[in-house]
């Protein structure tokens, strides 16, 4: 089982959870992050981390999300989307949109 980045990522792009993760799985795109399945250990740590509750276990992922399973195996594989292993500060409307449902629509893909 890997972990998942789900839509509430997206227009936010917290970044805590990098900084915790001890095989660096995490990719970054231009307003959402993704888990690489092939790098996660399953560790947990970045569940914890994440300030909008945007990971969940791959089992666990909601019903009307699970298109981000398929997401984030495939976006991790893409050149334009690359390792982030230290934090950084969010997006600089993340505030607007941390609360939003819903955001697939404004996932900018770039490149994918």
């Amino acid at each position: 089982m890997t972990y998942v980045v789900t839509d509430a990522c997206v227009k936010c792009k917290y970044t805590d959870c990098v900084d915790v993760c001890p095989v660096d799985c995490f990719r970054e795109g231009p307003n959402f992050l993704v888990i690489d399945p092939d790098e996660c250990i399953d560790c947990t740590l970045c569940v914890a981390e994440c300030p909008v509750e945007a990971i969940y276990a791959e089992d666990d992922v909601p019903a009307d999300q699970q298109i981000y399973i398929q997401l984030n195996a495939e976006l991790s594989k893409h050149s334009a989307w690359t390792p982030i292993v230290e934090k950084k500060d969010p997006l600089p409307d993340h505030d607007q949109w941390a609360n939003v449902k819903g955001k697939l629509s404004h996932l900018d893909k770039n490149g994918a």
